[in-house]
């Protein structure tokens, strides 16, 4: 801006000396040149301003969506962990749970049955499958069927062979089961 300044000093300047209308319009134009010179320059911070806040948001976005993506991974890496040491405590508590059923549980051992149940509802582990639930793909494993006669009981569980168990939504192992077929 000085040199605007200036300009318009001399201007002045040499409006007080009695100068020229021809010498007045040269310094009105030099002013006129600079200040065009300025509005582009003007212009091209602007522009710059523009594109390094555009550039910052775009940073700072990505790492929001790398904190969201990078806690979403850790969530999943710790459920894996989970479904990773249920599964294999899943065998010695079916075994447990078998002689449960049968009656041949030593005393000391149903102590053991109510840890490992109180540990996997602790975990959000839950039992999949149980009689007159319509098959699911998903969640059980079809070992044969019965006939029904019944059209409504068809292609439900009629029996359930092996417990299946799910952590939240991701299913651990399926249910082996029988299914009900409709013969009409």
């Amino acid at each position: 801006m000085d040199d605007i300044d200036d300009v318009v000093l001399e201007r002045d300047g040499a409006e007080e000396d009695g100068a020229s209308e021809e010498e007045l319009e040269a310094l009105e134009s030099k002013a006129d040149a600079k200040v065009s010179k300025l509005r582009k320059e003007l212009d091209q911070c602007r522009a710059e301003r523009q594109e390094n806040l555009d550039g910052w948001q775009r940073a700072k976005a990505d790492y929001v969506n790398a904190l969201k993506r990078f806690e979403l991974e850790k969530q999943e890496a710790a459920g894996l962990g989970i479904a990773k040491a249920a599964k294999a405590l899943l065998p010695a508590y079916d075994a447990l749970e078998r002689a449960k059923g049968s009656g041949e549980l030593p005393e000391g051992f149903a102590g053991i049955v109510k840890q490992l149940e109180g540990a996997f509802e602790a975990l959000n582990i839950s039992s999949v499958g149980t009689v007159g639930e319509a098959f699911d793909p998903m969640q059980h494993e079809a070992l044969g069927a019965d006939a029904t006669s019944e059209k409504e009981q068809d292609n439900t569980v009629t029996a359930v062979l092996e417990k299946g168990y799910a952590l939240g939504e991701m299913v651990l192992r399926p249910a082996r089961v029988r299914i009900a077929q409709f013969e009409g």
